[in-house]
């Protein structure tokens, strides 16, 4: 099993978003890229996750391996619309290994409806016990993190069944791109396919409809504006495109159930998407 020292022995050809002493944040390789937005490796305690912490909707499927009280256990999160708080079990864990999928990556490992798992959380051996298995098996005997990751990776490439439509890799591209600011009309006529038909990709391979993905894009988009406290409520609202400040905290309310100067005041209690968007 690795320990927090394998953290400063990290290839030179893995990309790293950030690393400091208790945790790493890691890109996949290239060809799992479309798939997964980043790895994270943490060994937490309350000086860094307080109880807390919460994790922000960001509308992807994520995969956690901890150990807690010497067991090892494995939970699937759903995409995720809602925020769920963490903390108070997050800082009792040994270790806890993440894969943040990207929106849809997760639906061409396991062919089933993602709005049958929308704001689910359940033990992954509930959804493949084989894969579940063999992944717990990687995290428990692997001496280093590039080891980890390589295993990781190499089991994921082999359990990818298919790529999901480009109509619908399209339209991901474009809704972040425009930072969710674009109707769903708008979306459709630019990739040239019926609203309806794009929907229901929508609703099956990322368990939420193209409006309401729109949106947590654009909320994220403002966790990162808000992150910089130099950035005004009213400088955000016209960056995202919201009539007025009245408007964009009634819709952060609605995603996250704070208002964003409560976020703002709270930074360190949540994590919000530093990968996908």
């Amino acid at each position: 099993m690795i320990n927090k020292g394998s953290l400063l022995h990290i290839s030179k050809d893995r990309e790293i978003l950030i690393r400091e002493e208790n945790f790493a944040y890691l890109l996949p390789c290239d060809k799992l890229k479309n798939i997964i937005s980043n790895f994270t490796i943490t060994f937490p305690n309350r000086t860094i996750i307080s109880d807390d912490y919460t994790i922000m909707p960001h509308g992807s499927v994520t995969l956690v391996l901890f150990y807690y009280q010497t067991e090892l256990y494995s939970l699937l999160f759903g995409p995720a619309t809602k925020s769920v708080k963490v903390g108070n079990i997050a800082n009792k864990c040994d270790s806890i290994f993440i894969v943040e999928f990207q929106p849809a990556g997760f639906y061409p490992l396991k062919k089933i409806n993602q709005n049958e798992l929308t704001d689910k959380i359940i033990p992954f051996s509930m959804m493949d016990t084989s894969l579940d298995t063999a992944m717990k098996k990687i995290f428990r005997t692997s001496l280093s993190v590039d080891e980890l990751l390589y295993k990781f990776e190499k089991i994921i490439l082999q359990s990818i069944l298919f790529q999901y439509p480009k109509e619908l890799a399209h339209a991901i591209k474009v809704i972040i791109q425009t930072e969710g600011t674009m109707a769903s009309a708008d979306i459709s006529e630019k990739i040239f396919y019926c609203p309806r038909h794009l929907n229901r990709l929508f609703n099956v391979h990322l368990g939420i409809s193209m409006k309401s993905f729109s949106r947590l894009v654009r909320i994220n988009k403002s966790f990162q504006l808000l992150n910089e406290k130099s950035n005004s409520l009213a400088s955000i609202c016209e960056k995202l495109g919201y009539y007025d400040v009245s408007h964009f905290v009634k819709d952060f309310k609605l995603v996250c159930n704070i208002t964003p100067q409560q976020y703002r005041t709270n930074m360190s209690d949540f994590y919000n998407e530093i990968a996908k968007f």
